[in-house]
């Protein structure tokens, strides 16, 4: 706060900051050791924006470049406001700085900057790279203008991109940058508060909650403001009372006593009506609305049409929106800043407070507040550039709402071309919410809201929008791109897969002329997913969109193409899937630079570990998640990626931290229908493994049912074959069966015999503990011939210790002993060391039946693999088997400390990050592990190779074998 606004006729605002010196202390230190973030919370007139003006005069902060933004209830269509507010005026601080070709991607926001910022790059054709791209642009400026603090005020009010770009900014800050946030904690979303939940162990951190003044303090702020009298405590404590302890209501409350003439100034003190007299409203909302009906008409009419703007503006625009003569405009506008309701800075005049405005607002009879924003509509129209936004807002209150319907569309447009796709998205909804449309407006409208919503991470439910503008007669083409949106808005929400079918073949017909959204249509009917759509009628559709690659020339739809048709052969064993794969491997080098390519991989790899190919679903997915990390500033599809690798860490073993990474995981994204699914049914696959069935059991059929509803046939077979084992175990192995058998039947129809034949082991266990070995027979005979030329890894392994369950029921112990040892062996290949140490057990109870010696070290390594992934219910039954024949195995480690031949692949990438020069905070947030699991992982590592530092630790994982 300046000199000059400290010194208001009759004062209204403190000269001095009062209970406030702590945080204050606390907050000017944080600030002086640069990179740091500082969280001021607390509620509207707390005094959040007097704490952090107070801020530049401490000596902790001289030489330090202020740079000051805030967000706004009414948006415009330009994103990141807040960073555009804070760094338009930076052009003569950046003169002759070399910028880095990067910050040339600012240019579309910041026209002003022109003369300073590099070359425009070449556009992209990816939104998710162009964010990314602008956003390492902005942090290539801040770091330019450092040492500096970035104040972002009012977070709780900020748009999607602002919180995203301060998540990727605050990742890893400049050096020199410190960056001080201020929100309501009431109103601060989850997204907001996660911005500093785990800040890097750089960055020095600080969250100060400003508590309300107690009644010393509300006597001292009281004393200053009254130049220093002396306040009792009596009139201090009523006072606190009524003001609640909020600054901004005691400076109020005293502002109306005063006007009111209940405080006169008299020999040097004040006097006052007895306290009983003095009717002291609560809050600030009546004090303010009492202030301003005791000025001026004119002093009125601008605090009214300031409190209508709602936004800083200059004072002509205010004078015009107030209709003041120009004789009598500046007395009246004089008379509202010394009343110490608004500020002024540089021409701009705004409320002081948002509450004050509220209340001012409220108080405006209707058809005078039309009035006044009405006028505001045309007034702000003459600022440059034009804010769209607040055009359409007022246009809106004003009852104008052809105009509004007109200025949002255009303000939507805007933002879309920006890349705002939340804020396009918003003002079209709101628009096909509450405007009378003709049909054709409003499919063309809704066209637009779905191509923004396809954009969004938090998706919307705008199926009903879509649906409503497809009620009406349309031209061909506008029908057929709803419909594709439409299909596309069920595909994401998963409400109504049938419904999704039906929607587009319907826009098949529609899109001849349309040959990208065709093929794409044709690749989401050839997803398997719908119960009642027979397999061959999916791989037709696949069969057509390969064919339609010819006629495409977009190289993110021809990935799409060649990325699902893969996926969904893969799952049916259809051997053409690899050769597809390479297609795409060749097509994108190798790497995942951009979304479709991220996709691609993501898919192939997904649908990979499903099948059995885990060393190849481990490589895809490994590609996408690195190229995920390198565009996408959002982390869903980095999170996307993280979800199927967990999966394929449950198939391959690595179980240690992994119920942690999950948690992790399901906390940091819970708007993801499908991969939160995925992560439910790893977590529901591990949930045996400390004993506790019972609980088990009934999260396996939670998770069994929903997996249903969703129709992700491939992922049934994994929770699918734990419940049956685990029923199997408890004696309800009857029941089980019934339970799984509407699963079974799915993925059979559809045809994913490479995927379901995962689940034929427990089955076959299953069904012989219920007395029914000839269905069981029957199932290994129907697989066994169903699975006949098709890639199915998972199927040697499967159906071998199938027949070794059957044999052993049938106590032919030599014969299934071959066969579980041959299922082992395979099952390793894959790998799948949980299946191996499964079959290697069954194959030594057998070989002790034998009395083979062979029995003691094969289950000896069945025990050594489950200790090692902390299978503590497996362990435990193994156990048991070897002391009913005589056995003492010593107890295993618990967990691959480095006593193994080999790190674990968690092991692995966490000392490779290490390695590489990441602090252990970091490899948590890249892995979403503690930061404590890390450090076991990194210790077993070190161990492991002797290494005594991570340079040693980098020299070994680049020459394993050398010294």
């Amino acid at each position: 706060m300046s000199a000059d606004e400290r010194r208001v006729v009759g004062r209204v605002v403190s000269p001095i900051l009062v209970g406030r010196e702590a945080p204050l202390a606390r907050l000017a230190a944080a600030v002086a050791a640069p990179p740091s973030v500082v969280v001021v919370e607390g509620e509207a007139g707390i005094g959040k924006s007097r704490l952090v003006a107070e801020l530049a005069a401490r000596p902790e902060t001289a030489g330090l470049r202020f740079l000051h933004g805030g967000c706004s209830q009414i948006r415009e269509p330009f994103p990141l406001g807040p960073l555009v507010e804070a760094l338009r005026s930076s052009g003569g601080d950046l003169a002759g700085v070399a910028l880095s070709p990067v910050a040339g991607a600012l240019r579309s926001l910041f026209p002003e900057l022109a003369d300073v910022l590099p070359g425009a790059p070449e556009p992209l054709d990816d939104r998710a790279a162009e964010r990314h791209r602008l956003f390492r642009g902005l942090g290539a400026v801040l770091a330019a203008l450092g040492p500096a603090v970035l104040v972002v005020e009012d977070l709780h009010w900020a748009d999607e991109q602002t919180v995203e770009f301060l998540a990727y900014l605050l990742a890893n800050p400049p050096g020199a940058l410190s960056v001080v946030l201020t929100y309501r904690g009431e109103e601060a979303p989850a997204g907001v508060r996660a911005l500093t939940a785990r800040p890097a162990d750089t960055v020095v951190h600080e969250h100060i909650a400003l508590a309300t003044l107690d009644e010393t303090q509300t006597r001292a702020l009281a004393a200053a403001i009254l130049d220093g009298a002396e306040i009792s405590a009596e009139f201090a404590a009523h006072l606190c009372t009524r003001a609640s302890g909020l600054p901004l209501a005691i400076q109020e409350l005293l502002a109306l006593l005063r006007s009111r003439g209940t405080l006169i100034r008299w020999e040097g003190g004040w006097a006052r009506r007895a306290l009983d007299s003095l009717d002291v409203p609560i809050g600030v909302r009546a004090s303010v609305q009492e202030r301003v009906a005791r000025m001026s008409a004119g002093a009125r009419a601008a605090a009214e049409a300031a409190a209508v703007l709602h936004l800083a503006v200059p004072v002509a625009v205010l004078t015009e929106v107030a209709g003041l003569p120009e004789a009598d405009a500046m007395a009246a506008v004089d008379e509202v800043l010394e009343a110490g309701l608004l500020t002024e800075r540089d021409g701009v005049v705004r409320f002081r407070h948002v509450l004050a405005a509220q209340a001012v607002h409220e108080s405006v009879s209707l058809g005078r507040r039309r009035a006044l924003h009405a006028a505001a509509a045309t007034a702000v129209q003459g600022l440059r550039p034009v804010p769209l936004g607040r055009v359409a807002h007022h246009l809106r209150q004003a009852g104008r709402l052809g105009e509004w319907v007109d200025v949002a569309a255009e303000a939507a447009d805007r933002a879309f071309e920006l890349g705002n796709d939340v804020e396009a998205a918003r003002l079209l909804e709101d628009v096909l919410r509450h405007a009378d449309l003709e049909p054709e407006r409003r499919a063309i409208l809704a066209i637009r809201l779905g191509w923004a919503v396809s954009e969004l991470l938090h998706v919307p439910d705008v199926t009903g929008l879509l649906s409503e503008a497809l009620e009406h007669v349309l031209p061909t083409p506008v029908r057929g791109e709803l419909r594709f949106l439409l299909g596309m808005h069920l595909e994401v929400t998963r409400t109504d897969l049938m419904a999704r079918y039906r929607m587009f073949a319907d826009a098949l017909g529609d899109l001849a002329d349309r040959p990208e959204l065709a093929a794409w249509a044709m690749v989401a009917l050839g997803l398997p997913t719908v119960p009642d759509v027979p397999l061959p009628e999916h791989l037709a559709w696949l069969d057509q969109a390969l064919e339609t690659l010819p006629a495409i020339d977009d190289p993110a739809t021809r990935l799409l193409v060649l990325g699902k048709v893969a996926m969904v052969f893969t799952a049916v064993g259809d051997p053409r899937w690899a050769g597809l794969t390479e297609r795409v491997v060749q097509e994108t080098g190798g790497l995942a630079r951009r979304r479709g390519e991220v996709n691609a991989y993501r898919s192939i790899g997904g649908e990979a570990c499903f099948s059995g190919h885990h060393e190849v679903a481990q490589r895809l997915l490994t590609i996408a998640r690195e190229g995920a990390s390198s565009y996408d500033v959002t982390g869903g599809a980095e999170f996307r990626c993280h979800a199927s690798l967990a999966m394929v860490a449950y198939c391959r073993g690595d179980w240690d931290g992994l119920g942690e990474t999950i948690d992790m995981l399901r906390h940091r994204r819970s708007d993801r229908p499908v991969e939160l699914t995925l992560l439910d049914a790893v977590a529901a696959c591990l949930a045996p493994a400390p004993g506790r069935l019972d609980a088990a059991q009934d999260l396996l059929r939670e998770v069994v049912q929903r997996v249903l509803g969703m129709g992700d046939v491939d992922l049934l077979p994994f929770p699918v074959s734990m419940l049956l084992r685990v029923a199997t175990a408890r004696g309800e192995a009857g029941k089980a069966i019934v339970e799984i058998t509407e699963a079974a039947a799915l993925w059979e129809t559809k045809g994913f015999w490479p995927v379901g034949v995962r689940a034929v082991p427990a089955l076959v266990e299953a069904l012989l503990a219920a007395g029914r070995p000839a269905e069981a027979a029957e199932v290994v005979d129907r697989y066994e011939s169903r699975l006949l030329g098709l890639d199915a890894p998972l199927a040697p392994a499967g159906l071998r210790q199938a027949r070794g369950l059957m044999a052993a029921a049938e106590q032919r112990w030599r014969e299934a002993a071959e066969h579980f040892t041959a299922a082992a062996a395979d099952f390793r290949r894959l790998p799948a060391p949980y299946e191996a140490a499964q079959a290697d057990e069954q194959a030594a109870a057998c070989l002790f039946a034998l009395g083979d010696p062979a029995a003691e070290p094969t289950l000896k390594a069945a025990i050594t693999v489950y200790g090692g992934m902390g299978a503590r219910w497996d362990l435990d039954r193994a156990t048991r088997l070897a002391r009913r024949w005589g056995l003492r195995p010593a107890p295993p480690a618990p967990s691959r400390d480095g006593a193994n031949d080999s790190l674990s692949a968690r092991q692995q990438q966490v000392a490779r990050l290490a390695a590489a020069g990441l602090t252990n905070q970091e490899i948590a947030r890249e892995m979403f592990l503690s930061p404590k699991t890390v450090d076991k992982h990194l210790g077993a590592a070190m161990r492991k190779f002797g290494a005594r530092s991570r340079t040693e630790l980098a020299r070994h994982l680049d020459h394993p074998a050398g010294p």
